[in-house]
């Protein structure tokens, strides 16, 4: 291997061992989260997946993602928007332990008005960059906390947060409307009418999420159309507050495959064409970018 790329997440963490062509020689990935480890956890867990791979000698470690909050391995400070995606010029260096490792914590982006925060999608966003150099427009990444991220002449001009996965896990595992939920099915033309539904009237969005149960006791509404309503309306009302983001604009999608087919359904029934990507493919390609500054920082 001639360095590591690492993607470290809250719930999981992803490691490459890249060769010098570029190419991926190794492959490995754990549940060894940011949010399962103390500070002094995360250089054995992160040997433990790939310590066997590593030479006599000293590899260069990229890590992008929760392992440079504020309770993570290092805390690797905020580049603020607008900027360009952060890269290994910004980067935290993390003293190890073990010698043969040279880590580097890639920083987030913050935005000062209004608030917000990303640790992990910048680098997905500077991955598409690469690819995309001449983009300019708006991706979006889909997932527990939604993102919405204005691209301009390469930077991160604003972006917005929605935690719209995260309000369907709660309302659809933890709340009155579990008892009404399937627990994977899928209804598309009920998916479809429910962000309509709440892309026209997002004040009503309190009584049209009840109205899934009493739906479910008075007619009987069938457990997979009430999910996949759920999911269309959380989804209708984030693209109702986000239309100023979308609308007229180039977007591309960034996530989990299922999620995008959602965004991209809903956009697309405004009109809207989207572009999806491979958000693996995202991810290692802004990790390369970032070891290809490291290498011309070291030259």
């Amino acid at each position: 291997m001639d360095w590591i790329a690492v993607d470290w997440g809250t719930s999981h963490l992803r490691v490459w061992g890249m060769g010098r062509d570029g190419s991926v020689r190794v492959r490995k990935d754990s549940d060894a989260g940011m949010g399962g480890l103390d500070r002094s956890g995360f250089e054995p867990a992160l040997l433990a997946l790939i310590g066997d791979d590593l030479g006599t000698g000293t590899t260069p470690v990229i890590v992008c993602g929760m392992a440079g909050s504020r309770q993570g391995w290092a805390e690797a400070k905020y580049a603020t928007a607008p900027c360009s995606p952060p890269s290994a010029d910004t980067a935290t260096r993390v003293q190890t332990e073990d010698t043969r490792l040279s880590v580097h914590i890639l920083p987030g982006v913050k935005q000062d008005k209004p608030a917000d925060v990303m640790r992990g999608e910048e680098t997905q966003i500077a991955g598409f960059l690469a690819l995309n150099p001449k983009f300019d427009g708006v991706v979006c990444l889909p997932g527990t906390h939604t993102k919405w991220v204005h691209i301009s002449a390469g930077e991160i001009v604003s972006f917005r947060t929605f935690m719209t996965g995260e309000m369907f896990a709660l309302l659809s595992e933890h709340s009155v409307l579990r008892h009404s939920m399937a627990g994977s099915g899928w209804d598309a033309h009920a998916f479809e009418d429910a962000v309509g539904t709440a892309m026209s009237k997002p004040e009503d969005m309190a009584a049209r999420l009840f109205s899934l149960r009493a739906e479910n006791l008075v007619h009987d509404l069938d457990p997979n159309a009430a999910r996949a309503r759920l999911s269309g309306l959380l989804i209708g009302s984030e693209l109702a507050a986000t239309r100023p983001y979308w609308l007229g604009q180039h977007v591309a999608l960034i996530g989990d495959d299922t999620l995008c087919k959602a965004y991209a359904d809903a956009l697309g029934a405004q009109g809207l064409p989207v572009e999806r990507t491979d958000a693996e493919r995202m991810t290692l390609e802004g990790l390369k970018a970032a070891y290809a500054c490291l290498k011309e920082r070291t030259s």
